[in-house]
């Protein structure tokens, strides 16, 4: 009896101790990722400052001059008006499947959402190029007045809402399961219509877990590469309007690394590229999380 039962706290002490090198795994995989980006792109700190590396936009690598500043602005624009198009989509589908459509919809609608989320993005990528690009180019461009090849901002942004739809929609779906019937009961009983219901009761209950969905929405459409790549141009300039080309920072990375390594402090360049767009997906996501918990206290 007593065999078994040292047995039985050694097995759990593993456990414990199992579990606790996987969260201690978790929680050093984003200090070591920056620290590992770092140490590889602070060779350029050296020649260069802080500020002309991110804010200039000269990029000529042969010269030496690695200005970050329209690729930082490509991805920025890409980025939110590909949410700006997605989360209202996402937002009332969401509404219509949890509050007004039969179950058999919402069981239909799961796996399509799932095999949405489950297409590889060069897929996306070779949509954009076939339909989208023809489509900004031949009818969009000329009804307001503008001429161009359809390789855009407002392409990439395009195809990377349609990309992140399945994402942001799972999330707000299941929050709006989560929340209780009788919050719906009461507020009925008391008068509200259905919409008023929706609009006064479940949407502001659900705020926080709406923001947590858009957030992930905007760090997966920031992290963007391949599809947007292939429909946004990669001009190396500063976007002005929805029907230029930009040059996100994903794509920088992915066109040039592996290219051209001979020239001085190119890979350090690109790895700050990278450094960039980890700090930015880490700022915001910190953002989120604070704005949520404060909403939460806020509802409380």
């Amino acid at each position: 009896m007593g065999f078994i039962t040292i047995k039985r706290q050694l097995r759990n002490k593993i456990h414990v101790y199992l579990m606790i090198i996987g969260l201690v795994f978790v929680l050093l995989m984003p200090v070591l990722l920056g620290a590992g980006l770092y140490y590889k792109s602070k060779v350029l700190f050296h020649d260069h400052s802080i500020w002309n590396l991110l804010f200039t936009k000269d990029w000529r690598p042969m010269s030496g001059k690695f200005g970050l500043l329209p690729f930082i602005m490509s991805s920025f624009w890409v980025t939110f008006i590909s949410v700006l198009i997605s989360a209202p989509i996402c937002l009332l589908t969401a509404i219509h499947l949890t509050q007004y459509a039969k179950k058999w919809v919402l069981k239909f609608m799961h796996p399509v959402i799932d095999i949405l989320a489950g297409i590889p993005s060069v897929i996306f990528g070779v949509w954009g190029i076939l339909i989208i690009v023809p489509f900004i180019s031949n009818t969009v461009a000329p009804m307001l007045g503008k001429q161009t090849s359809g390789y855009t901002i407002i392409s990439g942004a395009l195809v990377l809402s349609v990309m992140i739809i399945p994402f942001i929609l799972n999330i707000l779906i299941e929050v709006f399961r989560s929340i209780p019937d009788e919050l719906s009961e009461a507020a009925l009983s008391l008068g509200a219509s259905k919409w008023q219901t929706i609009k006064y009761v479940l949407i502001k209950k659900a705020v926080p877990g709406i923001i947590s969905a858009f957030g992930l929405g905007v760090s997966r459409a920031f992290g963007e590469t391949i599809a947007v790549l292939m429909v946004v141009g990669n001009v190396i300039q500063i976007p002005h309007g929805l029907f230029q080309a930009g040059y996100p920072l994903p794509a920088l990375i992915a066109n040039n690394y592996g290219e051209m390594m001979s020239i001085p402090n190119y890979d350090a360049a690109l790895m700050l590229s990278a450094l960039v767009l980890f700090v930015i997906v880490t700022v915001f996501n910190l953002a989120s999380r604070y704005t949520i918990a404060h909403l939460e206290k806020t509802i409380k």
